[in-house]
C-alpha cells in the first residue's frame, strides 16, 4: 500500500518536482529561470545570488493559483500567511529561522528518525529534496486559497510519505 499523499498530487508539490537539480549560477551570469520569475513576481533585482527560497516557493504556489505573502521574497514572511498548523502535513511550508534569517521549503515525507524530508530552493544553491531536523522549524503553514481564503489540509496529509535515510525518489511502502 502506498501513501495516500503520493496518490494525491498537489499541484505546488507538482510544480517544485519540475526544477529538483535546477541551480544558481555564480557570478555575473545567471539563471534564466529564476531571472523569469523574479521579473513574474515583480521582484527589484534580477539576480540569482539574493537567496531565492522564497522565490521559488512564491513560483510554486502562484503557478498553482495559491496565494502568497505580500514579502514573499522573506522566507519568515511565510509563518504569518496562511493556516498555521500545528503539525507538519504534506504540502505544507516549513519555516526554519537561521543566522542572518531564514529558511521556506515545502515538506513531502520523514525519515525514520526525526527529520523531515523537504523540496525548496536554494538549498545548497539549487532546488533540492534534503532532510532536516524537526526541530529546526518554527511553523508549519498550509496555503492560503488564491483568493487570499485560509484553508486547510485534508486529515490524511498528516500522515507523511515515509523515505529511507538518502532515498527519495520513491517512499517506503507503507504495507
Amino acid at each position: 500500500m502506498t501513501n495516500r499523499n503520493t496518490e494525491s498530487p498537489l499541484a505546488w508539490i507538482d510544480e517544485a518536482h519540475k526544477y529538483v537539480g535546477m541551480r544558481e549560477i555564480r557570478g555575473t551570469r545567471h539563471n534564466q529561470t529564476i531571472v523569469k520569475w523574479l521579473s513574474q513576481l515583480g521582484a527589484w533585482w534580477r539576480d540569482d545570488e539574493t537567496p531565492w527560497c522564497g522565490v521559488f516557493t512564491a513560483h510554486c504556489l502562484t503557478a498553482a493559483g495559491r496565494a502568497i505573502p505580500k514579502h514573499w521574497y522573506r522566507a519568515k514572511a511565510y509563518a504569518d500567511y496562511g493556516t498555521v498548523l500545528s503539525r507538519p502535513a504534506y504540502g505544507c511550508l516549513g519555516v526554519m529561522s537561521r543566522t542572518g534569517g531564514g529558511h521556506v521549503c515545502f515538506v513531502i515525507g520523514e525519515t525514520s528518525g526525526d527529520r523531515l524530508v523537504v523540496i525548496g530552493g536554494n538549498q545548497g544553491d539549487q532546488v533540492s529534496i534534503a532532510t532536516y531536523p524537526r526541530s529546526r522549524f518554527s511553523h508549519f503553514v498550509w496555503p492560503a486559497r488564491g483568493n487570499g481564503v485560509p484553508s486547510l489540509p485534508y486529515n490524511y496529509r498528516y500522515t507523511l510519505p515515509r523515505y529511507a535515510n538518502g532515498q527519495y525518489s520513491q517512499p517506503l511502502s507503507e504495507a
